[in-house]
């Protein structure tokens, strides 16, 4: 790209001349721009959870691989907690002052 305005309709630019105009950002960049309050809530396996968290932690907790959980993540994807239910990761981001998006 020349580094001049494209004011072409966005429907009409091609994928590479897109990728070019996306920034490259941090992951510090990343997760200021939605602010620092700004979580998003998705789906995830027991078995991510169960991969992804030391078995000293785990103590106490019976998790099925199978079973779909939901995680409060940050911008920045570091995961803040995880719930039986979507009502309940979105309520647990609500009560701690957080503004929840889904992920699909």
């Amino acid at each position: 790209m020349d580094g001049k305005l494209n004011q072409e309709p966005f429907e009409t630019l091609s994928i590479m001349e897109v990728v070019e105009m996306t920034p490259i950002l941090t992951t510090e960049a990343f997760a200021a721009l939605g602010g620092p309050n700004l979580v998003y809530v998705r789906p995830v396996t027991g078995a991510e959870i169960l991969a992804s968290v030391p078995s000293a932690q785990m103590q106490g907790f019976e998790l099925d691989p199978g079973q779909t959980l939901y995680a409060v993540h940050r911008a920045d994807g570091e995961r803040l907690a995880v719930m039986t239910d979507r009502d309940s990761a979105v309520a647990a981001a609500l009560a701690h002052e957080l503004a929840p998006v889904s992920v699909h």
